[in-house]
């Protein structure tokens, strides 16, 4: 059996070994490093995959997500809300404008911004809701836009975790991840289900006028060299990184039905066990993940172990030579940047006991048969003692 590795970089890249390759050596052969073809093409390439409008490409996903809130023109004191258990990103850039944040719970079953604590903590000063699409899987996107639309709120997607997912409408249409709101912010980090080799963003929205002010807003406020006409920033995907994502793109169907292959089996292995409870989310009125899923794109699997031995059970993994991850350990309400009188831990009660349970196993494109095998069976033998 190989070694097993929380994601697989180097086994992906040997696939596409030739086309990557290729694809940078022509960036450096024509020295096009900044806002060069590739990038445009690029571009033009995801626009057509996400079937959205306008795909603005960035420095990286948490440029990304600051810039969809400075194009939207928040004010300072403008409240935002989104949810408490994600990656710190989504509120450090919240905070970074000025603008008010305020975190709200999680629902049990998907882990994505619980409806009804959204629509409680609206106020005549909210101004947009952040849905984070956790680990791959859409949030409730019809009930969020509807909220929106009626108290005149922007939505932004976090969709650093579930590009290529699909989102099913409660009238059977699908719309990918991501194109739905009225702006969505995503991350190419190499780990990402879409990544690049260093840094790499974008942002996407079908709003033309939204989608002009982004584009002079990444490239210092410009339209024309030195004419600065919005105050903006300096973050552009480089030429390299597009070059390796253009090689990618083509592949992430594959690479989501691949990493979907791989959740369906640890599902198999793990769904019965007492102390597991294994992905769940409402898809086609089915109350789990199901065979035909493509509401979600497992950029991590997580599970709860619901034992209280989720810390031993990670210790006893790694010293098996299974990574695993603890995504989140401490909600963002209880770090020390984001602390405020405001909250209240009865408001957090999904959060609070996430934070002592879930675990995230190794998912990736390369994940063989026989180490999803060594996985499930040591997580069982060691929860049967």
């Amino acid at each position: 059996m190989k070694k097993i590795q929380m994601v697989d970089l180097k086994g992906q890249y040997e696939h596409i070994k030739d086309t990557v390759n290729t694809s940078i050596l022509n960036v450096l052969d024509t020295t096009a490093f900044v806002n060069g073809p590739e990038v445009h093409s690029f571009q033009k390439e995801l626009e057509d995959y996400l079937g959205v409008k306008h795909v603005i490409p960035c420095a990286n996903g948490t440029d990304a997500l600051q810039i969809a809130m400075m194009g939207l023109g928040l004010e300072q004191g403008d409240e935002v809300i989104t949810a408490d258990f994600t990656f710190a990103a989504t509120v450090e850039v919240i905070a970074l404008l000025k603008l008010t944040p305020v975190l709200v719970d999680v629902n049990p079953i998907d882990f994505n911004i619980d409806i009804n604590a959204i629509k409680k903590a609206i106020t005549p000063k909210t101004k947009a809701i952040v849905p984070v699409h956790l680990f791959g899987r859409c949030a409730n996107m019809d009930e969020i836009m509807a909220i929106a639309k009626e108290h005149n709120l922007y939505v932004i997607e976090d969709n650093a975790q579930a590009i290529g997912a699909n989102y099913t409408h409660k009238d059977g249409t699908k719309t990918k991840a991501g194109a739905i709101g009225h702006v969505a912010s995503t991350s190419f980090f190499p780990s990402k289900n879409l990544g690049c080799y260093g840094d790499g963003g974008a942002i996407f929205t079908n709003n033309d006028d939204l989608a002009h002010t982004i584009r002079g807003i990444v490239n210092h406020g410009m339209y024309e060299r030195y004419h600065h006409d919005v105050v903006g920033v300096n973050s552009r995907l480089d030429s390299i990184q597009a070059a390796v994502l253009r090689a990618k793109l083509p592949h992430l169907d594959t690479y989501n039905a691949k990493r979907q292959d791989a959740a369906r089996q640890y599902t198999a292995a793990l769904k019965d066990h007492k102390y597991i409870d294994v992905p769940k989310g409402k898809c086609d009125g089915v109350d789990t993940i199901c065979d035909t899923c493509d509401c979600h794109v497992f950029h991590q699997y997580t599970i709860k172990i619901t034992n209280g031995r989720r810390d031993e059970l990670v210790k006893h993994l790694n010293e098996q030579g299974i990574p695993c991850g603890v995504y989140y350990p401490i909600p963002l309400h209880k770090q020390k940047a984001y602390q405020d009188d405001r909250y209240n831990e009865a408001d957090f009660p999904v959060t609070n006991q996430l934070i002592q349970e879930v675990m995230s196993l190794p998912m990736h494109t390369e994940l063989e048969n026989d180490q999803i095998e060594f996985i499930t069976t040591t997580i069982k033998e060691f929860l049967n003692d």
